[in-house]
């Protein structure tokens, strides 16, 4: 975890119904960005499963929950509906956002090397800047961490 506080790197991108956000929209929010590889595998599941379970706290703590992969629209609309997440999740299928974010990185996985999205998250203030990295985030607990940062 990291602590900074600088401008978070503003977006244009659709959600799962096509919608268009931008970072800029929430000023005045906190809001959590967290990065994630893929729709409805084990861990991402695990993770977004657990911001939804926590939604409301996480609302009443005054924190807007946006989740970010490569994946398509289409794709987000079938992980939101089977595990009827509350919250949006957008697509960056250019990896231009995951990049200015530093998540888009070389991986590896049996032996392989491939570029892919770090599960990392981003905490940023009211003001848009990046008060808080939660780097090597592992999905079970992320949640426990991100509660505790908002009391």
């Amino acid at each position: 975890m990291k602590l900074l506080h600088k401008k978070a790197p503003d977006f244009s991108l659709l959600d799962q119904d096509e919608v268009r956000h931008t970072l800029s929209q929430y000023r005045g929010k906190k809001v959590l960005l967290y990065f994630y590889p893929k729709d409805d595998t084990p861990g991402c599941t695990m993770e977004a499963c657990s911001f939804r379970d926590n939604y409301d706290a996480l609302v009443q703590a005054g924190l807007v929950i946006i989740g970010i992969s490569k994946d398509m629209p289409k794709s987000h609309k079938k992980f939101v509906e089977k595990y009827t997440l509350p919250f949006p999740l957008l697509s960056d299928e250019d990896t231009l956002v995951c990049q200015a974010y530093g998540v888009w990185r070389l991986k590896k996985f049996m032996g392989r090397e491939y570029m892919g999205i770090e599960r990392m998250s981003f905490l940023i203030d009211e003001e848009g800047d990046v008060a808080k990295i939660y780097e090597s985030v592992k999905p079970k607990e992320h949640i426990e961490e991100v509660l505790k940062d908002m009391k």
